[in-house]
């Protein structure tokens, strides 16, 4: 059955409509906490009440995920981008959840294992806090949790909160019409909650670029518009201009794995790295991704484009001022030359999330972790092995074989929140193999043996961590991206170290955004230089920016539906953003479906 005309009508106005109510609920959310949609949210309290008011129930780790160490402030279009990954659980889910605890399925669950549950798995809660949960009489009784009246009262009481919150918003003509200004009466239009990306492109060779009349055919209302056509030829036609480190063979070198994973939300986060140069030297510094060879010769790399991001530090940590971006291209690596003075450097590598994102896979079969040997002990399956050895390759960071305790720790962080300290890696050494005090390949699988045994031969924290570590229940990696970087330094000995993982945050993002003003001429999308557009391109990936200049907010309309080719981070053909006073944002990144076909990047930027 091929949709109608009217079909189509019908279906985009459907989703005009949810979009306005998803948006009307974030606003009356955030206005509930805060005095203006254009305030921040400058604590981790207030970001943990504002996600309360929208009927979420964040968790210490979802926090801590949105509210990293560099983290000062989010707006509400951060806001907005949480609410669309952290989806409020149904009864459905919760129900599951209970029910495999509830194995005989009675309807009930003890308190005694309610306790341990509860105060020693996942986020774990203090005793203080479950009793919170077994003192109300509405759902306990005889030492018992009715889990079906617990999650009927949850869901009742998120519901009601969500509805005052919406009430405050519509019975406040004020709060009402300080966002949507004079598209407030009208929600079938639609407002898509923007997202700050944290993504660039590297500079290559320019295409064909033309602008189209002010008032092109896509925008909406006839508001002042730019149409921007760019095409790009097949990746089989690119130039480049990047010299190969083997050119390169007399400087000294300095180099580090690392890995892009993408969050159950769709936040991705990575390894980001600290380099020190005791002088000043010529430099070039490269990233590609890592495959890393999985059975029957299979790669266990997605087609994911990396590049990275040079920040100098300065005075502290926070003040960091952009020194370049990988623009130069040779094959899948990205590169960036020049010359660098002596101090520190702060090397944040980043992908545009245009083809890591989650996505509806079809479901496979689930393989087999442990089995039984011939004397009936528990052992590691071969494809579990393989897969496990893989992931040593990941996470060996200098690629030396060993795993050292700081290499480790990412690992931890990322499986289980929590790191092991010295005392334990004591331990380690004297039950598992290992070398100059860092464990071997083989002490990691005994590690992971050890603790299927501690587990009794359950698989579920085996699971946990293959799936925090991108693997699907295939053993294939469809959620992360390994990569290498390396830095050749011609008149010195680089020095470069992994620090944390995590989201680029703020100092990305500012980076992006200042790397493509100072490459492309603006185009104004008022009349004027208030509203300005910035497109970057490249051979392999175009950014579009938009800076505003003025005292007021405004919302910029985006249409690509007459764009060929073309893959986007935000996996909407139209969609709209908010751009606070006096600020930048990225709009959207755009790469090719088919790297081997011409691609054409067609966007009308609209002014609502």
């Amino acid at each position: 059955h091929k949709a109608t005309p009217l079909e189509n009508s019908q279906g985009k106005k459907s989703q005009h409509a949810e979009e306005a109510n998803f948006y009307m609920d974030c606003r009356a959310a955030y206005l509930a906490v805060l005095k203006s949609s254009l305030e921040n949210i400058r604590s981790r309290e207030q970001l943990s009440l504002v996600l309360q008011q929208a009927g979420r129930n964040p968790s210490q780790k979802t926090i801590n995920k949105y509210w990293t160490s560099q983290t000062t402030t989010l707006n509400f279009d951060d806001f907005c981008a949480i609410l669309r990954k952290e989806k409020p659980a149904t009864k459905t889910e919760l129900l599951e959840a209970f029910g495999k605890i509830d194995t005989e399925k009675t309807g009930y669950i003890l308190h005694e294992e309610l306790y341990k549950i509860l105060t020693t798995r996942g986020d774990k809660m203090t005793v203080d806090e479950v009793n919170t949960i077994t003192e109300q009489a509405d759902f306990n009784c005889s030492g018992k949790l009715d889990y079906n009246k617990f999650c009927a009262l949850y869901l009742s009481t998120r519901e009601q909160s969500c509805s005052t919150a919406r009430a405050r918003l519509q019975g406040d003509s004020r709060l009402r019409l300080q966002h949507f200004g004079n598209q407030a009466e009208n929600p079938s239009e639609g407002i898509t909650a923007p997202r700050i990306s944290r993504k660039t492109e590297p500079k290559l060779p320019k295409g064909k670029s033309s602008r189209a009349p002010s008032s092109p055919s896509s925008a909406p209302g006839g508001r002042a518009a730019i149409c921007t056509t760019l095409s790009v030829g097949a990746s089989s036609n690119r130039s480049s201009r990047l010299m190969e480190p083997d050119t390169m063979k007399e400087w000294q070198c300095a180099q580090s794995k690392g890995c892009f994973y993408l969050e159950e939300d769709g936040e991705i986060i990575s390894h980001k790295y600290r380099l020190h140069l005791p002088q000043r030297s010529s430099v070039c510094v490269t990233i590609r991704p890592f495959n890393a060879p999985q059975a029957e010769g299979e790669s266990c790399c997605l087609a994911v484009d990396t590049a990275l991001f040079i920040l100098k530090e300065n005075e502290s940590q926070e003040n960091l001022q952009l020194v370049g971006f990988t623009e130069l291209q040779s094959k899948e690596m990205c590169g960036w030359k020049g010359e660098l003075g002596p101090g520190i450097y702060w090397l944040l590598p980043f992908t545009t999330g245009c083809r890591l994102k989650k996505g509806k896979p079809p479901t496979p079969g689930e393989a087999k972790l442990l089995c039984r040997d011939e004397d009936g002990e528990l052992a590691l399956t071969k494809d579990f092995q393989a897969a496990l050895l893989d992931v040593f390759e990941t996470i060996d960071l200098d690629g030396n074989g060993l795993l050292s305790l700081e290499e480790y720790n990412f690992f931890e962080l990322r499986t289980s929140g929590e790191k092991c300290d010295e005392e334990a890696w004591a331990v380690c050494k004297e039950n598992f193999e290992m070398k100059r005090n860092e464990l071997t390949r083989q002490g990691f699988l005994d590690l992971t043996l050890l603790e299927a045994t501690e587990r009794e031969g359950d698989p579920r924290d085996l699971w946990v961590t293959l799936l925090a570590l991108g693997y699907n229940k295939a053993l294939q990696m469809t959620q992360a991206c390994p990569f290498v970087l390396a830095v050749h330094a011609e008149r010195c000995k680089p020095r470069l170290r992994a620090v944390c993982l995590e989201a680029g945050g703020s100092q990305l993002s500012r980076a992006l955004c200042s790397s493509v003003l100072s490459k492309e001429e603006a185009r104004g999308l008022d009349g004027s230089d208030n509203i300005l557009l910035h497109t970057y391109k490249s051979s392999s990936r175009i950014t579009s920016v938009i800076e505003n200049k003025s005292e007021n907010k405004v919302i910029i309309h985006v249409n690509n539906e007459q764009s060929k080719n073309c893959l986007n981070n935000r996996g909407l053909t139209v969609f709209a953003v908010e751009v606070a006073p006096k600020s930048m944002m990225v709009c959207q990144h755009v790469v090719p479906l088919n790297e081997q076909e011409e691609w054409i990047y067609n966007c009308v930027h609209s002014l609502v």
